[in-house]
């Protein structure tokens, strides 16, 4: 692999059998702006451009890692979102694009908001890396926001990103399914969650580098009772949600017209339910 172009020939020959054509051609381009420090548009328009001599071993190795399934933002340790680089790892899941669609609308809704004499008050429940919570901070900087998950690992990796994107979140450590901290006693004017909604069903047709390697309490529920977060946090969210707070969710596409019952059973108002990029049921608003 001597010049970019052989570096996009070997990657494509080394992951035809797991990946299509465009997404091999993404991971490429993200493991060469990484390890190279070239930018992609510059990536682009040179490839017959020798590759630095020190890169082309760290090439090798990252695509022999890729070979096994693992996801490339585990193997370089980082990923954008939302305009954010964050720290990933398998304690974490990898932030996906249709979750920056739900950032999106929560910062559009929340200009709309009358917060009474006080600041924005924003509770991310299963914060993972913490990408949604550091995203509305970032963009929200006058906002309190919180951030609560269960698995001490994610919390480290969450607050280290909250240092590497400067911003102030207060992490907790706790299940929504079982709630003991003070945040029991808070109100709040937006509350927004990703919880775990994976089925076996879904597990079934899904790609094995997510199933492999990320934490699968991030990402599994029970068959038997699929929308066990989303009635928790519905239930939390009944009882602290500010008047007229809003309440946003991502979801299971299988899932959209149940979980719009649920909210409707919790007395929630305003339920909109909006797909994302690809057409998919994948995000709920409410309100409170």
């Amino acid at each position: 692999m001597k010049t970019i172009k052989d570096v996009f020939l070997a990657y494509q020959q080394g992951l035809g059998s797991l990946y299509d054509a465009r997404e091999t051609g993404a991971i490429t381009l993200m493991v060469l702006e990484e390890l190279t420090g070239v930018s992609r548009a510059k990536i682009k328009a040179f490839p017959e451009d020798d590759i630095p001599a020190n890169a082309g071993e760290k090439l090798s190795a990252v695509l022999n890692e890729l070979k096994t399934g693992k996801p490339v933002q585990y193997i370089l340790g980082t990923t954008e979102f939302y305009g954010l680089n964050f720290l990933v790892n398998p304690a974490t899941l990898i932030p996906r694009p249709e979750t920056e669609e739900l950032v999106e609308w929560a910062l559009e809704e929340s200009k709309k908001l009358e917060v009474k004499s006080k600041k924005l008050a924003v509770l991310d429940i299963g914060t993972g890396s913490g990408c949604i919570a550091i995203s509305l901070k970032k963009n929200l900087p006058d906002a309190v926001v919180s951030a609560l998950d269960i698995s001490p690992g994610a919390l480290k990796t969450a607050k280290q990103n909250a240092v590497v994107n400067e911003v102030d979140v207060s992490f907790i450590e706790d299940s929504i399914l079982d709630i003991k901290s003070e945040i029991e006693h808070s109100k709040f004017d937006i509350i927004i969650s990703n919880p775990p909604y994976v089925t076996l069903e879904d597990k079934l047709r899904m790609h094995t580098n997510v199933t492999d390697f990320e934490p699968h309490s991030a990402l599994f529920v029970p068959e038997h009772n699929p929308l066990v977060f989303y009635k928790a946090i519905a239930g939390f969210a009944a009882d602290h949600l500010e008047k007229n707070g809003l309440l946003f969710l991502e979801i299971n596409e299988n899932f959209g017209k149940e979980t719009v019952e649920l909210l409707n059973h919790k007395r929630f108002t305003n339920i909109e339910l909006r797909k994302d990029m690809s057409g998919r049921d994948r995000m709920i608003k409410a309100n409170r």
